[in-house]
């Protein structure tokens, strides 16, 4: 990503130390500070770099391991490889409705069903592995395919504004949405509007999410029209149901405890490109940045720790954070903690909220990292 920030990135030596088998000094590097950090990403750029984040680069349907006591998921491999075969070939000029983007096969008539694919399954059964899959197999340009999460799609029509959105994606051959939610009524009404020109403009659908399109918002907002607005957006995709367990906890052990702030502070200094802050000021930071920038705030970071980790004082922030761990997953950057273990972080009312699936999703992200982090800290 390319971004102008108003850090420095270098790394100075600040001590040394000696190590205990007596083989000299050792640099320490001062860590960096996520709070120091405002990025700044150009507005022209949002659309370039939507694309699958680094830890989905090599993913391909060849390397999706399916349960074999879940046949949904190889099933969902062969629907989408033919879906993607399917997308061969360029919009036909000056049509609305261009093309029909079927399952393996083209149509000269205009479309008059789902024009799009909607990956449904629990956290961790490897959807956004298939979206990201889907993405790469699909035969066109990259510049003719883009990939975010929901909150990015919503984050650049902000960004360059909804006409502009329309006209930039209407030449795509495909949209991958992941992660979908629908957390207010506003955006419900906004990406709804926005799927509804792009399939007009002959553009190919597909997304993840944890809810079937029907149930989208469901506990969240109750009012008839946001019902009607999911309904409508339900009708551009067809439904694929993934099932199985969380991946990310198949045999692997469980995650580490938290360690103290004294070994994570001597870890970050210890870790060339981690930075260091404390947990209550690194949420007050969240807030002064804008959510679309998470990805930017943790450019080039080799490691995040954290010291006094501590429960999430309200939703807005719960939210904030939500998205910090999607970002840094996306980056595969480790995450050491000292202080609350993270299956405690969000409150009991949050994890039976509207909310719950984004905060659950968070704790399995975060507990990952974790787990990647362990080594960090030296016996």
């Amino acid at each position: 990503m390319t971004c102008s920030v108003a850090w420095p990135l270098e790394w100075g030596t600040v001590s040394t130390s000696t190590t205990s088998a007596g083989f000299g000094p050792i640099a320490e590097a001062t860590p960096l500070s996520l709070c120091a950090r405002e990025p700044h990403v150009p507005a022209d750029r949002l659309v370039a770099e939507m694309v699958p984040p680094p830890r989905f680069d090599s993913v391909r349907f060849a390397t999706y391991i399916p349960d074999p006591n879940q046949p949904s998921q190889p099933e969902a491999v062969r629907v989408l490889s033919a879906f993607a075969a399917g997308l061969g070939g360029a919009h036909a000029a000056g049509s609305g409705k261009r093309r029909l983007f079927g399952f393996g096969k083209a149509a000269k008539q205009a479309p008059t069903g789902p024009r799009g694919v909607y990956l449904d399954g629990g956290y961790g059964v490897g959807k956004t592995h298939l979206l990201a899959s889907l993405w790469h197999a699909t035969p066109a340009e990259p510049e003719l395919k883009a990939f975010g999460t929901f909150v990015e799609l919503t984050n650049l029509v902000g960004a360059l504004g909804f006409q502009k959105t329309v006209q930039t994606l209407s030449g795509h051959r495909l949209l991958c949405i992941d992660e979908f939610e629908l957390d207010d009524p506003g955006d419900t009404v906004l990406v709804s509007t926005l799927l509804g020109k792009l399939v007009d403009a002959g553009v190919a659908l597909a997304a993840t999410s944890n809810t079937l399109p029907g149930k989208l918002g469901e506990g969240r907002f109750a009012s008839a029209d946001f019902l009607r607005e999911i309904q409508g957006l339900s009708a551009h995709f067809r439904p694929l149901r993934i099932d199985g367990e969380d991946y990310r906890h198949r045999g692997l052990p469980e995650a580490p405890a938290p360690f103290s702030d004294e070994q994570v502070t001597k870890a970050a200094y210890a870790t060339e490109g981690a930075s260091l802050d404390d947990f209550p000021h690194l949420l007050d930071h969240l807030a002064r940045v804008h959510p679309s920038r998470y990805g930017a705030l943790t450019d080039g970071l080799k490691a995040v720790c954290l010291t006094d980790v501590q429960p999430i004082p309200d939703q807005s922030t719960a939210l904030r954070l939500v998205v910090l761990a999607d970002r840094l997953y996306d980056r595969e950057v480790p995450v050491l903690a000292a202080g609350m273990p993270f299956d405690k972080l969000f409150s009991e009312e949050m994890l039976n909220g509207g909310y719950r699936k984004k905060y659950f999703r968070a704790i399995s992200r975060l507990t990952a990292l974790a787990r990647d982090a362990k080594g960090l800290v030296k016996d």
